[in-house]
Order: structure tokens, then sequence, then C-alpha cells
């Protein structure tokens, strides 16, 4: 289908929707995480500016962003904590049963290993010193 859309904006020879796939193609996630700045239209309008001014011209310095509402970015953290949930596959209950009985029976055997070393050395110690 892409392929036809493509073929269909070529044949009208609009260059609107050529420039319109150009940028939507290069504002794709590239799965990195951006530098210092806020966003990626921010670098790549300095790099533009840059060229074509050349590099002897001053650049601006990027703007400040400003911080939101204590409460929105408390908000927006608790939305995207429930989002992150809803993508967690949950155990079933046979599954979650057995990793319980896992986990206490691990724990159980290094509270009892734990419990003989220091058993031994205070034997050690009470024999070594008197």
């Amino acid at each position: 289908m892409s392929d036809d859309r493509g073929k269909a904006e070529n044949s009208t020879g609009s260059s609107d929707t050529d420039d319109a796939a150009a940028s939507a193609a290069s504002s794709r996630p590239t799965g990195k995480r951006p530098g210092r700045r806020s966003s990626a239209a921010a670098d790549s309008s300095a790099a533009t500016t840059v060229a074509a001014t050349g590099p002897s011209a001053p650049a601006k310095k990027a703007e400040k962003p400003r911080k939101e509402n204590l409460f929105k970015r408390f908000r927006r953290f608790m939305r995207e904590v429930i989002a992150e949930l809803r993508k967690v596959i949950w155990p079933n209950r046979k599954q979650m049963v057995t990793y319980t009985t896992v986990v206490l029976v691990f724990v159980a055997f290094m509270v009892a290993f734990i419990f003989g070393l220091d058993l031994a050395f205070v034997k050690g110690v009470t024999w070594l010193f008197g």
C-alpha cells in the first residue's frame, strides 16, 4: 500500500507531499536518546542554520525549556507508570505459586546456611580464645 501511495505522489508531481514524507521519515524515532537538547527538531534546525549562514555566524543559544507544574509532572508520571504496567505480562496463579515456593525455599536455605556459618565461627572463636 505504501508503494501505491509513493507512485501516486510521484505521478502527480507534487513536491509538497515529497517534502512532508521526507520530514516524516527523518522524525521517526531511532531508539537512541537525544543529547542535552530538548528535541531533535532543535538539533536539525540549528544544523541547517549553521550550514546556511556558514560557520562564522553566531549560533543562537538554545532556549531553556520551561519546567512544568509539579502536579502536571506527577500526573504525567502516573499515566506513564500505568501505561507501563499495562505492558507487563502478569503470571497466572500456578506460576505465582511456583515462583513463591522457589523463593521461600531459597530463603530458607540461605537462612540455614548463614546460621550454620555463624554457629561454626562462634564455636571456632570460643575454642580459640576460650
